[in-house]
């Protein structure tokens, strides 16, 4: 559209220059005053923009501001306790909230169950909520929402586990016919070699339905700020060749079984598109019952992410299907950390939407120093990023080698004075 008015102006403009010549200096001024008038009624006003994303405007680029910055952190039920007591709950939000956070990304679906009181998810599992001790007769999310909201710090819901699920839970049990498997028929993944995972099939209708249903749900019953899918809203490119997969290639590939190699390009293509329709239509569900809530996605890396899990967010989001967008990027080394800060994608999608960067602070039995963590909030400052999260809670300051009033009072120093989030409305092309 763009190349075609540039054509025509250039044709309307030397046939204005060449009249002008021929008629004298009188037409010279006519032909000023059509050039000048045609600029200003094509030149967009500022802050009314309306250009799709895919333009590749890079006029101004949603850049990191001092006065507002993403300072998140994800809680979750694994290798943690701060979900358990409500006294906890409330003790942890206490203390972000001095350290000056204002993001937090509770976890609210995991082990195949929901940690809020679900009928959707009762209707399908046979529970509405998840059976752990210290989680009966509570609503964690209402709990969260409350208490985050009176600290002024946004809430939104993180779907962790996403198209993954344990293989007894009874989400698998009740449902196999909506596994994917490899092609020997194995459904089974193993977890950091320790925990037996299956995967629900993002292609099928009805697992569709199911997830769209449990998000629906929260959207439109909880005054949350957004909804955020992560890695797992794809699933494992070894896994794909389920019997209902398998039909649906055919039918679009004149009767062919897909390719033996899971990293063909092509089926590696054709499954992540899949997916990639499906988050359309799940985002316009969204909108549809909550248009305030944003989609937040917290994807790895693009190459891995796409490679590994069929999860072409650099796609949802020149599409305009992400709103906020915080990439994992659990990096021991600095120049790595530095290298993917630098890869194509996450600097496009920072023209358009606020961009944080995922910190590891540490895991069960893998405590990360605090110097690491201070330095990579540092790079990822310079180099203009909307924000940073912090993965996880517990590791923030107890599952750490520094003490927990150490870790606090360094953090506190870190995020040294109180800051609004940025939104997308703070990106304009």
């Amino acid at each position: 559209m763009k190349e075609r008015i540039a054509k025509s102006f250039d044709i309307f403009a030397n046939k204005l220059v060449q009249f002008s010549q021929e008629r004298g200096r009188l037409y010279w001024w006519v032909f000023l005053f059509v050039l000048a008038f045609t600029l200003v009624s094509i030149a967009p006003f500022p802050g009314h923009s309306q250009l799709p994303i895919n333009q590749n405007q890079s006029e101004q680029i949603c850049l990191g501001d001092p006065q507002q910055e993403i300072r998140g952190v994800w809680l979750t039920n694994v290798d943690s306790d701060v979900l358990f007591k409500a006294d906890q709950t409330k003790e942890a939000i206490t203390l972000l909230a001095k350290a000056n956070f204002n993001t937090l990304y509770p976890t609210v679906w995991n082990w195949g169950y929901t940690l809020y009181p679900s009928k959707i998810a009762e209707s399908f599992t046979g529970l509405a909520l998840d059976p752990t001790e210290g989680l009966q007769n509570r609503d964690i999310l209402a709990e969260m929402v409350e208490l985050g909201h009176q600290q002024d710090m946004r809430v939104i819901p993180w779907f962790e586990f996403g198209f993954m699920a344990p293989a007894d839970s009874e989400l698998a049990k009740r449902h196999p016919q909506w596994l994917t498997a490899r092609q020997d028929g194995s459904t089974i993944w193993w977890e950091g070699k320790v925990h037996q995972r299956v995967w629900l099939n993002p292609l099928r209708p009805d697992v569709q339905k199911f997830m769209t249903d449990l998000i629906v749900e929260i959207v439109s019953n909880y005054d949350i700020d957004g909804i955020q899918l992560d890695d797992h809203f794809g699933y494992p490119s070894e896994l794909g060749y389920d019997d209902y997969t398998v039909k649906l290639y055919q039918q679009e590939h004149q009767g062919k079984l897909p390719p033996t190699d899971p990293q063909d390009p092509d089926w590696v293509r054709w499954r992540a598109d899949k997916i990639t329709d499906y988050v359309e239509t799940l985002f316009h569900e969204i909108k549809q019952h909550n248009p305030d809530a944003i989609v937040s996605v917290s994807p790895n890396p693009q190459d891995f992410s796409l490679n590994s899990f069929l999860l072409d967010w650099h796609r949802w989001e020149r599409k305009g299907l992400i709103e906020e967008l915080v990439v994992q990027i659990y990096r021991d080394r600095h120049d790595t950390f530095i290298n993917e800060l630098e890869q194509p994608e996450i600097l496009a999608a920072r023209e358009h939407i606020p961009v944080g960067i995922g910190i590891l602070t540490g895991l069960k039995g893998r405590p990360i120093p605090w110097q690491r963590i201070y330095r990579q909030v540092k790079i990822a400052r310079e180099h203009k990023f909307a924000g940073i999260s912090f993965f996880f809670y517990e590791s923030l300051w107890n599952l750490a080698t520094e003490s927990p009033i150490t870790r606090q009072a360094a953090l506190k120093n870190l995020l040294y004075h109180q800051t609004q989030h940025p939104d997308v409305s703070n990106c304009q092309s």
